[in-house]
């Protein structure tokens, strides 16, 4: 017992000692340096210079559980690598050129070290954490699938446009530190980007049409008011209708923000979780075109809404109530799981209402219960997943989808500044 003890122990020393020589290398030595160091290292099984750790590697191939061990500690060598390269813009290529050295067929070495190990590698291309390290070569290689239009492009090339997907399509139960510090840095820095782009954008076509009104021989002086790129894929039209539904007033002078606000306030005087459960969907309808609710859709959410934990109708309305009921409304509305992964009732709504009064509802949910916020991105990540290899094309609906979702919750929950929209 103590010997399998001291074995483990003197396993996981030998692992640390391999992760700490990359910390080193990669702080000292260009990224082509490091990628054909990973390569002599792991792709070739010979010649690397420094015995010691290519003993290490060796090592690996040779445990009785060898190709979880191996999957577990290359995938970790490859972060260590992509999350130092990520925080400096020049070195980002080189996070598309690590993945596309594993990618590349090997020529078959005699050695029967090398060999074991090139099977290990076979091996790790099979796995879902090889799949979001593919996944994540779409958010920082510009370049990749540029020799197509892009209508013929693969739904996973958009990945990079979704902060709010990375961490359920990037990162896993078992993703190691370093890969959870690469996509949430990641995360946080798109997410930014975003939210000023978006601002500016805005701004610049508020100005531009004041300009318009008041001297329209101006309005087209680049000199006068800077062009500035639409950072969406909707079109001028459809991203003023997004901005507009999410941020304007709605109701009279009441905003999403406003509504929920006075629905939160109501329900604090709730008796049962029966009442809050009754308001909560008058709540939601006040949105839904009449028409299409009349049809079936208000009946299915009154239902669904009434056969959330029924045991718990009489109870005094909790937190805990108010999170279930919304996480499985979003559920209902979105898709369930990926093991279940039927979305009827979204691209029934999204065909009869559009996406933007989609995501508008869904706005709703979130503006009264915050924290089910990861849990609605989550189910997102999961159609994205299951269509990722689809065109954009033949999806239209949830790119369409993804980019109103990607404004409501910039607008509402990030740094996005649609204010001065009062004023016009």
């Amino acid at each position: 017992m103590a010997t399998a003890a001291n074995r483990s122990s003197q396993i996981y020393q030998a692992e640390q000692e391999l992760y700490n020589h990359l910390l080193t290398r990669v702080k000292e030595e260009s990224p082509e340096r490091l990628i054909e160091r990973f390569k002599i290292l792991f792709l070739q099984g010979s010649g690397y210079p420094d015995t010691e750790i290519s003993g290490i590697v060796r090592d690996l191939t040779t445990l009785q559980n060898a190709p979880d061990e191996f999957n577990s500690v290359f995938n970790r060598c490859c972060h260590i690598l992509i999350n130092h390269w990520q925080m400096e813009t020049k070195h980002q290529e080189a996070i598309g050129e690590l993945i596309h050295s594993i990618e590349e067929p090997q020529r078959r070495i005699q050695s029967r070290d090398a060999r074991k190990l090139q099977s290990l590698v076979q091996n790790f291309k099979t796995t879902e954490e090889f799949q979001t390290l593919q996944r994540l070569v779409n958010i920082v290689d510009r370049s990749k699938h540029q020799d197509k239009p892009p209508n013929e492009r693969p739904l996973a090339s958009l990945i990079g446009r979704y902060p709010y997907l990375y961490s359920h399509s990037l990162l896993s139960d078992n993703s190691s530190y370093e890969q959870q510090q690469t996509i949430l840095q990641m995360q946080a820095q798109r997410q930014r980007q975003y939210e000023t782009h978006l601002t500016k954008y805005v701004a610049y076509k508020v100005k531009r049409a004041q300009l318009l009104r008041q001297k329209p021989e101006l309005a087209n002086n680049t000199r006068i008011i800077q062009p500035i790129r639409n950072p969406t894929m909707l079109s001028d039209k459809e991203l003023y209708v997004a901005v507009k539904q999410f941020t304007g007033r709605v109701e009279g002078s009441q905003t999403y923000k406003d509504m929920a606000q006075n629905f939160v306030t109501h329900t604090s005087q709730t008796r049962t979780f029966r009442e809050f459960k009754q308001d909560f969907y008058e709540y939601l309808i006040a949105s839904i075109d009449e028409s299409y609710g009349k049809r079936q859709f208000n009946e299915k959410l009154y239902q669904h809404l009434m056969a959330t934990l029924p045991q718990s109708d009489d109870q005094k309305l909790s937190d805990f109530l108010i999170i279930r009921t919304c996480s499985q409304l979003i559920s209902f509305l979105v898709v369930e799981s990926p093991q279940n992964p039927n979305h009827y009732v979204l691209v029934d709504l999204l065909s009869n209402i559009g996406p933007t009064a989609v995501m508008a509802i869904l706005l709703k949910i979130l503006l009264i219960c915050r924290k089910v916020k990861p849990h609605m991105e989550k189910r997102f990540a999961i159609l994205f997943d299951h269509y990722d290899q689809s065109t954009r094309e033949a999806v239209q609906w949830l790119v369409k989808s993804l980019e109103n979702l990607q404004v409501a919750l910039s607008t509402n929950f990030g740094s996005a500044d649609m204010s001065f929209l009062d004023m016009t």
